[in-house]
Order: structure tokens, then sequence, then C-alpha cells
């Protein structure tokens, strides 16, 4: 029989509300800058400078506050007021100190789901961001480890489940995004459960795998204590 030990959850967007709050930080941000061109076009560059600043800066709302701050520079060819640069500041600090609210269905799939496996938290993002959204959560004593990694591949699935877990094979990695979540997790071996969420950021879309075996679509968390359940009575 498949013998399943180890579960992976991701945090933002599986657990608590994240891509909803930057969705209105852009808009808080396309507001301030109306008066200096097309929206969209705006836009457009925002999410370019955000991605161009992965690799310097990370996930985060802090990398986000900057690349706000290096596209309105851009977009007002450096004389952007600094009542403009005050605004983007205070909403970067807001979206770091705002309350975490753990989605429904998440305490109870938490619960059952450590009883029966070693149950981490693997995530991107700034360390002490992450830390702290955890602690507001007042989800931490369900974990027994938490990974706050610069990136998800698969070398990250193998390294995490291994030190935590029997390897890979025999784990359950369980998240929101396709490109981060699922995809890297299948090539390192796991099992993947994709929990939707309703809005994705453009840098985390990716294309659904066909027909493996090792992959399921939930339409929520609380499906997967059941689901992983499953697992441990079908053959290998």
């Amino acid at each position: 029989m498949t013998t399943i030990t180890t579960v992976g959850v991701d945090a933002d967007d599986t657990l608590w509300h994240c891509e909803s709050k930057f969705r209105l930080s852009h808009a808080r941000f396309l507001d301030l800058l109306s008066d200096h061109g097309d929206p969209e076009k705006i836009e457009s560059q925002l999410l370019a400078c955000e991605k161009r600043n992965l690799r310097v800066y990370g996930y985060g709302a802090k990398g986000f506050t900057l690349s706000m701050i290096e596209t309105a520079l851009e977009v007002t060819d450096g004389a952007v007021d600094t009542r403009v640069i005050r605004e983007i500041l205070a909403v970067g600090r807001e979206m770091l100190t705002e309350p975490i609210e753990p989605l429904s269905g998440v305490d109870k799939a938490l619960a059952e789901l450590s009883e029966r496996y070693r149950l981490i938290l693997i995530t991107k993002g700034d360390l002490l961001h992450q830390e702290q959204k955890l602690a507001s959560s007042g989800l931490g004593d369900y974990f027994v480890a938490v990974e706050i990694v610069s990136e998800k591949d698969a070398g990250t699935y193998r390294r995490v489940f291994e030190r935590y877990g029997t390897g890979a094979e025999q784990a359950v990695m369980a998240g929101n995004s396709m490109k981060s979540d699922i995809l890297p997790a299948l090539e390192a071996g796991c099992w993947s459960a994709l929990i939707p969420y309703p809005l994705v950021w453009a840098h985390e879309a990716a294309e659904a795998p066909v027909g493996h075996e090792r992959y399921v679509e939930l339409s929520s968390i609380s499906e997967l204590p059941g689901w992983v359940d499953s697992l441990t009575q079908r053959p290998k």
C-alpha cells in the first residue's frame, strides 16, 4: 500500500488571504499615479518591475513596496512627488502589519492532518514577515517544522521532505500555486494537491499537469485530510 508520512502545506492564499491584499495595494498605487498615464500601462510596468526584482528582493510585501517606489520613479521620470512616496510606504507598512485571519476550514483541516502525519509549513517570502503572519494566525502549533524559502523548486522539496520526513515519495504537498506548490513537488516525486484561490498572481500561473497519477485538484482545504487518507488505501 502507498505510505504517506509527511504533508507540506503552503501559507499565503492557502491558509490565509494574501493576493487579494496585494490587489488592493495595486489599486491604491494606480490611484496615486492616476495623473501620470494609462492605468493598464502603469500596472504592466509594475508587474515587470516586480518580476525583475524577485532575484534581488525575493517575495513579499517589502520587495513589492520597493518595486512600487521604483515604478513611480520610472513613470514620472524621477519627478514623483514626495507625498506619493510617503503614501506608498504607508501602503507597504499596512501590508506588513494587518491582522491575519485563517481561511474557512483551515483550522479543522490542519488539526486532522497533524494527528496522523508530520505537518510542515513550506512558504516563500520575507523571513520576518512570514514568521509574524504565522504567529498572528494562531496555526503554528500544528506544524512540526516551518521552512521559509527563497524559491520552491524540486530540490527544495526533496531537501525538506528528507530532513523532516521519509522522502518526497512518501509526502504530499498542498497549495494554491501551480507553479510553486504543484509542478516542482511532482518533479521531486511528491503527491500534490492544488487548493485553488480565486486570485492568482501572474508570476505564479502555469498549466496544470494532464493525467498525472500523483496530482489532484480539490475544491477546498477541507477535502485535503480525506484525500491524503485515501492514498494509503490504494496500491502503489
